[in-house]
């Protein structure tokens, strides 16, 4: 290694260079990281995922202290996977920031070229899903479904899955057919509980699952979000009921359904006392 490496590495200021040589060094086959060094794609993968989702919690949470640091973790993915690029001659870092450029180019043409900015943020939402359906023509993805990621959380990948359906037309025109069908959804799913498999439940929860997301969809509300913030609301609230157990001396194990369900009501009234 030479000098001026090891300058950089310890340069503070050293920026997106300094980050890649410090991969470069962690994935050197004789010097480096021996886990860094046995790490592949598919290994890497479930960290991108996970750093990508530290990223949207932080900026949930309005934690903006945390985000500078949860964005550097989410960079350095970036890094990772562009340095294994390279040493298997796939790509490099340098054109994995060209294509995403040209693709910003070319999607903005309103900005770029020549088309005028004077439209709505509706009609330019159109013309770049017209363009991304150019891109996926010219990359033979002729199914109106090609190129929706399987690694997609479910819920997104549903509504994404739905919103291209709906592009060709199939689609309920209103939500009063959505909410027909998830009425029917959760009957059927009742009413076969106890004749259908384990496989055949799971089967059915996913559509009712499914026709839920749609509804999200036609509400314009992005379930993921919604969810998080119900998971969100569920654990502030049930750390309410653990606090009003905790002064009266009892843990939730010491406690009963019909306890916390009182608690539960009355850390609810407190917050919309506050709130209101």
């Amino acid at each position: 290694m030479t000098k001026s490496s090891d300058a950089l590495i310890h340069d503070a200021t050293g920026g997106l260079p300094r980050l890649r040589e410090i991969m470069r060094r962690l994935r050197d086959p004789k010097t480096g990281c021996p886990w860094d060094i046995e790490q592949d794609f598919t290994t890497i993968a479930p960290y991108t995922i996970e750093e990508a989702y530290e990223v949207a919690d932080a900026i949930e949470r309005q934690e903006w202290s945390e985000l500078e640091g949860e964005l550097g973790d989410l960079l350095l993915q970036t890094v990772y996977h562009t340095q294994m690029g390279e040493e298997a001659g796939l790509f490099t870092f340098d054109s994995v920031a060209n294509a995403v450029s040209d693709k910003m180019v070319a999607r903005h043409p309103h900005v770029f070229g020549e088309e005028s900015r004077d439209k709505s943020p509706d009609q330019q939402t159109r013309d770049w899903e017209k363009i991304k359906a150019t891109e996926r023509a010219n990359r033979s993805e002729a199914g109106t479904l090609d190129g929706v990621a399987v690694g997609l959380p479910a819920l997104m990948r549903a509504v994404k899955l739905q919103k291209r359906a709906a592009r060709v037309g199939f689609d309920w025109p209103s939500t009063d057919q959505v909410l027909d069908k998830i009425v029917e959804e959760a009957q059927e799913l009742v009413e076969a509980r106890d004749r259908l498999t384990h496989a055949e439940m799971v089967e059915e929860f996913g559509d009712l699952l499914f026709v839920i997301a749609n509804l999200a969809r036609h509400l314009k509300i992005d379930p993921e979000v919604a969810l998080r913030g119900a998971n969100a609301k569920f654990t502030r609230r049930f750390e309410g009921i653990e606090n009003r157990l905790k002064e009266r001396g009892k843990r939730p194990e010491q406690s009963d359904l019909a306890e916390m369900d009182e608690l539960w009501d009355a850390v609810k009234a407190a917050e919309r006392k506050v709130s209101d």
